[in-house]
């Protein structure tokens, strides 16, 4: 049994492939099994580092007696949520209906045409509590099945049609104002942790994009971002000796975490830890040089792309030991080997990292973390774009998924590009990020041409138009603009449409990126916790565009770079590091003429000056004369520039 499961491309389902249970992955096959054998469908989503998954594996999976009632009355499916997760926030969307416990393992009852009819998460091996066992919930659904088929078609259909009500496409709307981001602001303070960090109570979350609002949208919620990490990266929550973020903790003072590290969660606390730095915050450093350090150290594979996450488990002793090796000091942790990593790289995530390491690096002046951006983008670009330009999902060693990419690995991915384009002054990643842009734009317009009314349409959507099965059966929602961990796909591609426009790509951008959040900013700002990216993105539309490019004279290769950088030049590349600007870069004149060349305005006639350095301070392109001092950067006027400025 499982068979089907051992040449998988995801680690989740090849630790499920000697199980007892005939698992099928996810594809029409099941599908096809399940209306022949005219039997219930389970579906089991996961993922690769989840503790409760491993612990319902370990229990109920590999169970003789649990996997005869499974292959006897169902056909079982198992899906990685991280490969298909098209396919995670369906199910996930349906079992809401029935259990306000939702996360993982998510185990799913449906018909053989996929409609949810019943569902829950992790089921004991005995009934405890009053809950029943999950062998008595498999006969109980076998015999409903059996006996009282219709009243599970009926509940099938309700729960469809509850759910396409629900998920129309956002309406449009308008960005708010300072006066409305504020109220969000003040809407997360009252939510606050004022003793141990952090918004609510048990368990609790980091919450990275709500962090990253707060920065965005100035006093006072920088400086409750600035509290919040703090009091987070001094307590259980973060590993002290890798300087990495677990995922959650069970307690509202962090202890007890949920041990499992996530590049997710990782990635973006080092943006906002990054963008706290900049200010001479000494907390904020040594949390973003430690993170960087975690990413870059631990979680990048020798290929260079990064591991989706580091398992919760690891075997101490014979005996598997949920963070006991994280307990362990230094020297304890020499002698044992760390859990294994989710080796699985994914185009979106590691589009964060890129992004994380490539602003830190940029920044902290830290070139390790460059150079970790680099490798990543490199792999991505050559082994995650298909020759038609579209996006592989997901890979393992150099291994293709044939998972559909979504929205947010167009999004994440063109972001990450573009940082680090701002980073190296290399514009090579910045086309690459104007094309994946592109092709959600053209997606969006696709949409609505297929329908007779464009009103409501999103300006961007996925390229590969949705996971197929979900698609054939009508189960696909559209792309979910909460926002939990992570910013969603809409908010990643309005985001890096945004930063085309700053580097001059083009009006149209702008108004993509307007239209995109302007769609979702009323929901926002009454649910600031679950909207933390697109409120970010919300607060850097409304605040002044700045724009600083600093042109270097072109080295000889063979130049000795200590020698021909003065002072002053040093000084004014220290100053642009560590900017406010909306965007700001360091590149070389040859650099600059080429990313004018392609297509991007910003850097028109941007020269070095009588062979020294050359800032130039740009408002919505109305751009300053030329400074070579850092003093002079902050002596400009906030709205525009002294009498001889130029276009």
């Amino acid at each position: 049994m499982g068979s089907r499961l051992a040449e998988a491309m995801s680690p989740y389902l090849r630790a499920h492939a000697s199980n007892p249970v005939d698992w099928y992955p996810w594809g029409e096959e099941a599908f096809a099994a399940a209306r022949e054998r005219d039997v219930p469908m389970l579906i089991s989503i996961g993922y690769a580092t989840c503790h409760w998954c491993h612990v319902m594996a370990r229990e109920s999976f590999s169970d003789p007696a649990v996997a005869a009632l499974l292959n006897d009355g169902f056909v079982a499916i198992k899906v990685d949520r991280e490969e298909h997760p098209d396919v995670d926030a369906s199910y996930l969307a349906a079992a809401s209906a029935f259990t306000r416990e939702l996360g993982w393992p998510l185990t799913v009852f449906a018909t053989p045409d996929g409609r949810a009819f019943y569902a829950g998460t992790y089921f004991p091996p005995r009934a405890l509590r009053g809950g029943p066992s999950f062998s008595e919930v498999l006969a109980a659904v076998a015999e409903a099945w059996r006996e009282r088929r219709p009243q599970l078609d009926e509940t099938a259909s309700a729960v469809g049609e509850a759910l396409a009500a629900a998920s129309a496409a956002p309406t449009g709307g308008a960005l708010p104002g300072a006066d409305l981001l504020q109220a969000a602001v003040g809407a997360l303070s009252a939510q606050e942790d004022r003793s141990h960090g952090g918004f609510g109570g048990a368990p609790k979350f980091p919450v990275a994009p709500v962090l990253e609002f707060l920065v965005a949208a100035g006093e006072p919620g920088r400086s409750l971002a600035a509290r919040t990490m703090r009091l987070m990266g001094a307590s259980p929550l973060r590993d002290p000796i890798d300087g990495g973020f677990f995922r959650y903790a069970t307690k509202a003072d962090w202890t007890e975490p949920h041990y499992e590290r996530m590049l997710t969660d990782n990635s973006l606390l080092l943006r906002v830890a990054t963008e706290l730095s900049r200010t001479a915050d000494e907390h904020a450093m040594a949390i973003a040089d430690g993170v960087a350090r975690f990413l870059a150290g631990r979680m990048q594979l020798p290929g260079g792309g990064f591991a989706s996450a580091q398992d919760s488990e690891s075997t101490i002793d014979g005996v598997r030991s949920e963070g006991g090796y994280y307990r362990q000091h230094a020297e304890g942790r020499a002698r044992l080997a760390p859990p294994s990593l989710d080796e699985k790289v994914l185009t979106g995530w590691n589009g964060l990292a890129i992004s994380a390491l490539a602003r830190h690096g940029f920044v902290r002046d830290a070139e390790t973390s460059l150079a970790g951006a680099r490798r990543a983008a490199e792999l991505l670009l050559a082994s995650h774009v298909r020759p038609d330009g579209g996006l592989v999902r997901a890979s393992l060693d150099g291994r293709a998924s044939g998972a559909v990419a979504t929205l947010e690995d167009t999004g994440m991915f063109a972001g990450g590009l573009l940082d680090l384009a701002a980073a190296t002054g290399e514009p090579r990643y910045a086309v690459a990020a104007r094309a994946l842009v592109d092709a959600a734009m053209a997606a969006a317009n696709e949409a609505i041409d297929e329908v007779a009314d464009g009103d409501g349409r999103l300006p961007f959507a996925a390229p590969g138009g949705g996971d197929p099965v979900l698609r054939a059966r009508g189960l696909e929602l559209p792309d979910d603009p909460a926002e939990g961990a992570t910013p969603s796909g809409l908010t990643a591609c309005a985001d890096a449409a945004w930063r085309l426009y700053l580097l001059g790509a083009g009006d149209a951008y702008l108004a993509a990126a307007v239209a995109a959040m302007a769609s979702v900013s009323g929901i926002a700002l009454t649910r600031p916790i679950a909207f933390g990216g697109a409120l970010a993105l919300m607060a850097r539309l409304a605040a002044p565009v700045v724009q600083l490019v600093t042109v270097v004279p072109d080295r000889d290769a063979d130049g000795d770079a200590e020698v021909l950088v003065g002072d002053a030049e040093r000084e004014l590349i220290s100053a642009t590091r560590g900017h406010e600007a909306s965007v700001a870069l360091i590149v070389d004149e040859r650099q600059a003429r080429e990313f004018a060349e392609a297509g991007f305005a910003l850097f028109e006639d941007r020269t070095a000056r009588g062979g020294e350095a050359a800032a130039y301070r740009c408002e919505a392109f109305v751009c300053a004369l030329p400074v070579g001092e850092a003093s002079m950067l902050g002596a400009l006027g906030p709205h525009g520039a002294p009498p001889g400025s130029v276009r």
